[in-house]
């Protein structure tokens, strides 16, 4: 499959979108989860228009696999789009407290109109959207302290909406990862690809381990090959066969296994074994 054709929008995200259209009468506050190392390609322009008259809060989730200058400037872009935003590692707590008490000051006009109209106590309710293997079941999880949604690692773990009382005060509505069906820039498809938020049965494996080290040589040149330890080189297909050798993915008669060592570079990019990248920089 090329890459100006990757696309995945299977039948339940279909259900899952009209769900969130239905839902979103319920909610005063949509708080989106987008990956930090591609923070554009990992916004669904549906769930910004779906959002476009709530109050709005961007997490830059999995902050930590991400370079935290480019972060910090994703942060600023949104803020001046007039969006609250936040680096994110779920398993830092103090992080989440700060999230946590911002809720309130973000629709802070909600409760004054509720109290204007003598409403007491109507706690504030956030749905929480994002693309899949974004990483909101974790946050959730995280954020609520205990194991009120489910998590995996591979997209499509949540597959139906369910509220979740955080506290008195708030409750959330946990929703199913949706992609949007059509992707303009065949980039975007990529970057999705790389973070696993595509199946890994819709695109090649080589292909995808091919166009990544096209990509990551150019915005961080030596990178990887110093990490691992080869030579580096300007044909991808011929770091994909230095990585095999390098670690023993072999197929018999000691020929490099592409498709092993394609699978691995990615499962690293994932996992955070080539150190903070983000793949996409910050207009303005």
């Amino acid at each position: 499959m090329l890459p100006d054709k990757i696309s995945w929008y299977p039948g339940h995200m279909t259900k899952a979108m009209r769900a969130m259209q239905e839902d979103i009468k319920k909610v005063d506050l949509v708080i989106e989860l987008l990956d930090a190392r591609i923070p554009l390609s990992s916004e669904n322009p549906d769930i910004d228009r779906l959002a476009a008259n709530k109050f709005r809060m961007v997490l830059l989730n999995k902050a930590d696999l991400a370079d935290e200058e480019e972060t910090r400037s994703w942060i600023r872009y949104f803020e001046n789009k007039g969006i609250t935003a936040f680096g994110l590692d779920s398993r830092n707590t103090r992080k989440l407290n700060e999230i946590r008490s911002r809720i309130p000051e973000i629709c802070r006009k909600k409760l004054e109109r509720d109290l204007s109209r003598g409403i007491m106590n109507r706690p504030i309710r956030a749905m929480v959207a994002g693309i899949p293997n974004v990483g909101k079941s974790t946050f959730i999880n995280s954020f609520a302290g205990k194991a009120a949604a489910k998590t995996g690692n591979k997209p499509g773990v949540t597959r139906g909406n369910q509220w979740i009382r955080l506290s008195k005060d708030t409750e959330l509505l946990d929703t199913p990862g949706v992609l949007w069906p059509k992707f303009d820039d065949p980039a975007v498809g990529l970057h999705l690809s790389y973070i696993g938020a595509i199946s890994d049965d819709v695109i090649d494996r080589e292909l995808l381990a091919y166009e990544f080290l096209k990509e990551t040589r150019l915005l961080f040149p030596g990178r990887i090959a110093d990490i691992l330890d080869i030579k580096d080189d300007e044909d991808a297909n011929v770091l994909i066969e230095r990585i095999a050798m390098k670690r023993n993915l072999l197929k018999k008669g000691a020929e490099p296994d592409h498709v092993r060592a394609s699978a691995a570079i990615i499962d690293d990019f994932r996992n955070g074994k080539y150190g903070r990248l983000t793949l996409e920089r910050a207009e303005g």
